[in-house]
């Protein structure tokens, strides 16, 4: 036996014997097993897929991902009360499609409206400050409950992705956050809840202005949407955002589906993962014909090309801390 290949194989038996200390909540089985394996390849000297620290990064969507998506994405439960709150000083959104989708209550209309709905969100709180803005999304978040577990939305976070992102730092990787939510909605509470900083969370954006006010430097949020994180939108703000290609890239929809092309092409080879929601039970089941989380064309490519999906019912052992 070579030493090369000796050390490739201690390096995945300590990487197992790792993973399993640092998974608990993570099914043995092919899922985990496409991970544990992956992490020890590249980051044990010796493997001939072995990659430095500074290129190991990791991806992650957050809607349906890290955290639940149903019945409605959360941050969208967040802008009904904004725009509704607003809504008395702008009588022309009455004829507006988009508002009258959120009127309506009706989840699929206004999945429908999803680029409409956050034009109307910044509107809404154009002339914030982005302090002011900070502090009505710390107070919703502290305040605010789930229709259906009537938790906080915070405790709806997935404790599998907790101990996933938890362990690839512990291996030398670099989490990030990449969202077609807004930046300005997630970073006020990313660090606290999966332990990413706020430069590590990449996402939907909306304009912000320089102005002097009271004679004091401020940032003020403008009345328009600066760039939308979602799609063909994902590869772009991880060029943007972060400038290197990650190693893993993990979601659960197709607007996961062209950061998934993007890693699992990487030079090398990327791990390309899809949490399949499949627990109606415990969670919600849904994919193909879902108005929120929609999983089609991710899962075909899945299946043709090898990634690896992830069963909620089938790789978890629990859903929620």
């Amino acid at each position: 036996m070579g030493l090369a290949f000796s050390c490739v194989l201690l390096g995945c038996a300590s990487a197992v014997w790792a993973a399993n200390d640092a998974l608990p909540s993570w099914t043995a089985g092919p899922a985990k097993q496409a991970i544990v394996k992956f992490v020890g390849e590249v980051t044990h000297k010796g493997s001939p897929r072995y990659v430095a620290p500074a290129e190991r990064i990791a991806v992650f969507d957050n809607d349906g991902t890290l955290w639940s998506e149903q019945p409605l994405y959360f941050q969208f439960i967040f802008l009904l009360d904004q725009v509704k709150a607003a809504a008395p000083q702008h009588p022309e959104w009455k004829d507006n499609p988009a508002f009258k989708a959120l009127q309506s209550g009706d989840h699929a209309l206004i999945a429908q409206h999803q680029k409409e709905l956050l034009q109307l969100m910044a509107v809404a709180n154009s002339g914030m400050t982005v302090a002011e803005y900070d502090k009505t999304i710390r107070d919703w978040i502290a305040t605010a409950r789930h229709p259906k577990f009537k938790k906080p939305y915070t405790e709806l976070v997935f404790k599998p992705q907790l101990e996933l992102l938890a362990y690839l730092r512990a291996n030398g990787f670099k989490t990030y956050i990449v969202s077609g939510g807004t930046i300005e909605f997630m970073r006020p509470w990313a660090e606290k809840v999966y332990g990413i900083p706020p430069e590590q969370v990449v996402g939907s954006s909306q304009l912000i202005k320089f102005e002097l006010r009271d004679g004091k430097p401020t940032l003020v949020r403008d009345a328009k949407i600066d760039f939308v994180d979602d799609g063909p939108g994902k590869p772009v703000g991880i060029y943007r955002n972060i400038g290197r290609w990650p190693l893993i890239a993990f979601g659960n929809s197709d607007g996961d589906l062209q950061m998934l092309q993007t890693v699992a092409a990487r030079p090398g080879g990327g791990l390309a993962l899809i949490v399949h929601h499949d627990d109606a039970e415990r969670e919600f089941a849904y994919d193909r014909q879902s108005s929120i989380g929609k999983l089609d064309k991710a899962l075909d490519q899945a299946q043709s090309d090898g990634w690896t999906v992830v069963s909620m019912k089938r790789d978890w052992k629990r859903i929620y801390p």
